[in-house]
């Protein structure tokens, strides 16, 4: 990580907004360039939990961290892109680094962007020490976004997930949660039935190896596009730990330790990308059929037949399937 931020000086200025939950809504012009207004920075791979359901493989065992300075020259560049308003910090579970997360966001705040934060909570162990937790925040964040689900605790909206909406309200501070439903609960998802405020599974990353075999599995030609993410003009990227810019998680555009953000926004081409290309033409669909890939007859949903076919591209383009974290391999 020190290393890739001896590069980040190369980076200047970038620009970056939100859509919910750390989204960069992308927008395309005449020329191809990539406009960012939000973006989400995975402040940490590491989380408090190993959830079935992470698609970014969140663990205690993960590793990645960004530092202060990285998270400066990530400011920096995003002043120079310009047309970003908003950033997220995330993760993992960006609380575990305490200290780099506050100073952070007090330094996107001060450069005049809206800040958002998203978090299991597990730290608000009582009202008091909740509101202790977030004061310093206060001041700077307009969105906090807890995590509260059956993945994370023994009830849907926990002890500490209560704890950190009252504590919230106390201090100003807008709350929401992210609520994910177990892979039962698919069928009703699919008629719209899920319960007000929860949303279903992304079989990809963690939950296509631990939850794909607990929901109906569908033919795979029937993934003809890609329901979650527009590609050519993605509305969220995210930033991780080692310099990696993700227009889905596991797929990169660029590393900002090795070119400037504004040149990997002017360079991205979705259609001629290896990866994105086949995906905006037939869908996950269109990359086995496009490399000829090994696929099963059935998957839970596109993400994923994706997953498991980045997968096996992943020694192919190395470049844009990456980093290991997003497939799974820790290395210590």
């Amino acid at each position: 990580m020190e290393v890739g931020c001896r590069y980040f000086h190369e980076l200047r200025n970038c620009n970056l907004l939100h859509n919910g939950v750390f989204s960069a809504k992308l927008k395309i012009f005449g020329s191809g360039e990539v406009k960012l207004n939000g973006l989400h920075l995975l402040l940490t791979y590491q989380c408090t939990f190993e959830c079935d359901h992470c698609f970014a493989w969140g663990s205690p065992w993960q590793n990645g961290t960004m530092t202060l300075e990285c998270i400066r020259q990530i400011i920096e560049q995003a002043d120079e892109l310009g047309g970003v308003s908003r950033f997220y910090f995330e993760g993992g579970e960006p609380f575990m680094y305490y200290a780099t997360l506050v100073k952070g966001i007090e330094m996107a705040g001060q450069a005049g962007y809206q800040v958002g934060v998203v978090s299991n909570a597990y730290w608000a162990t009582s009202l008091e020490d909740a509101i202790e937790w977030l004061r310093p925040l206060a001041p700077w964040v307009q969105d906090l976004t807890v995590s509260s689900d059956l993945f994370h605790y023994s009830e849907k909206i926990s002890q500490q997930a209560r704890y950190a909406a009252a504590a919230a309200g106390v201090l100003g501070i807008p709350i929401g949660t992210i609520c994910i439903a177990q892979p039962q609960e698919d069928a009703r998802a699919a008629s719209g039935q899920l319960p007000e405020g929860e949303s279903k599974v992304m079989y990809r990353g963690r939950a296509a190896y631990k939850l794909a075999g607990k929901t109906t599995l569908l033919p795979w030609d029937q993934f003809h596009t890609c329901p979650y993410e527009d590609l050519s003009e993605p509305g969220r990227v995210h930033v991780d730990p080692l310099g990696n810019l993700h227009v889905c998680q596991g797929i990169s555009i660029g590393n900002l330790y090795q070119k400037r953000l504004k040149e990997i926004c002017s360079a991205y081409d979705p259609q001629a990308n290896p990866v994105t290309g086949p995906l905006l033409d037939e869908g996950p669909a269109g990359l086995v059929r496009r490399y000829k890939l090994p696929h099963a007859d059935g998957y839970a949903d596109a993400c994923h037949l994706c997953y498991s076919a980045r997968l096996v591209l992943r020694s192919r383009f190395p470049e844009v399937l990456t980093p290991d974290q997003m497939y799974g391999i820790y290395t210590q």
